[in-house]
């Protein structure tokens, strides 16, 4: 297996999806390991950082890539397998950001009041243990909270030309902030341009369901991932495979549209495993389906559908492809 290792200057990072030349050319089957950048640039680095003195808006959520894939044509299926993601430093940082989160006014949410104040939390990481240390500001409570590695964003250049900022979430993956997309699983996203383009960024050390305030422990991160290609099959909403779960994350305004989308792209994925009516469809998510919420803050809200597999019959989506790329991962 080829191992390409690549870690951006800062004047490699993307900061949008498409739009942008590929860093590297590869091949389906090559190994990547990266290093990506956290989501505030590691900017905040104290609790005495204020996001607005801190950060430049244009600049955050720097994207490690996109990758031009070798053979990936529009209408195929790029998978996505994360072998490992491991915090690249000891600590991580959180904020509230004047305007931006779940319980606050927003652009899109105008109102009068003032914004939250600023604050900025910083978690050490205890590597030994696999924890990341809450502590309070505003009071005495110190936690350890288990450590579980995500990545925020995954995404490909999307379709008809568009230019996306890493900011958001949509069809071509993006912006989703889903726990889900942890070591261990599978992405399957649908190709839209020539070569995929696909990049990977916004790493957490842990993340709660909806991300209310708008940032999760954000930090650096090495991440090993296999890349794989599928000819044709493209999903139309992102797909992931666990070794557990079928999950599909949709995202859309207002939130229960993004619930719709993920509830849709199940009911799809169940036709193409079993071959199901879609109204057969409609009937066994409605007895088996969960719905944890991935972000409700970012420029379009996220939502997760996902199915366990112990309830299922045995099935190989797109051939076994999850299967084969752990077996991959395995080695190395």
């Amino acid at each position: 297996m080829d191992v390409v290792e690549f870690r951006p200057q800062r004047d490699q990072y993307a900061w949008t999806f498409g739009g942008v030349e590929p860093v590297r050319r590869i091949a389906p089957g090559t190994a990547l390991r990266l290093w990506t950048e956290d989501a505030f640039g590691g900017r905040l680095q104290s609790p005495s950082d204020r996001p607005s003195e801190c950060l430049d808006m244009t600049e955050v959520n720097p994207q490690t890539g996109p990758f031009h894939v070798e053979g990936a044509e529009p209408g195929d299926t790029l998978a996505l397998h994360f072998a490992e993601l491991e915090p690249a430093r000891d600590w991580a940082a959180s904020a509230t950001i004047p305007f931006f989160g779940g319980l606050t006014g927003t652009d899109r949410t105008a109102l009068l009041h003032e914004p939250l104040p600023e604050l900025t939390w910083i978690y050490q990481l205890d590597r030994e243990r696999e924890v990341v240390v809450f502590e309070a500001l505003r009071g005495q409570l110190r936690l350890d909270l288990p450590l579980e590695p995500m990545l925020g964003t995954v995404g490909v250049a999307p379709a008809g030309r568009e230019v996306r900022t890493s900011l958001v979430p949509d069809k071509f993956g993006g912006n989703m902030d889903t726990p889900e997309m942890r070591a261990g699983a599978t992405c399957y996203l649908g190709v839209n341009v020539e070569g995929a383009l696909f990049s990977v960024g916004d790493g957490h050390y842990r993340q709660g369901e909806g991300e209310a305030c708008g940032t999760a422990v954000e930090g650096a991160m090495n991440v090993t991932l296999i890349v794989e290609l599928i000819k044709g099959h493209a999903p139309v909403w992102p797909r992931i495979e666990q070794d557990g779960h079928y999950v599909v994350v949709g995202s859309s305004r207002p939130l229960e549209d993004a619930w719709r989308a993920s509830q849709v792209g199940m009911i799809d994925w169940l036709h193409e495993l079993y071959g199901l009516d879609r109204l057969d469809a409609y009937q066994l998510l409605t007895q088996i389906g969960q719905a944890p919420l991935a972000n409700v803050v970012d420029a379009n809200y996220s939502a997760v559908t996902k199915i366990p597999k112990n309830l299922l019959p045995a099935a190989d989506a797109y051939q076994g492809m999850h299967r084969y790329l752990r077996e991959r991962a395995a080695s190395l």
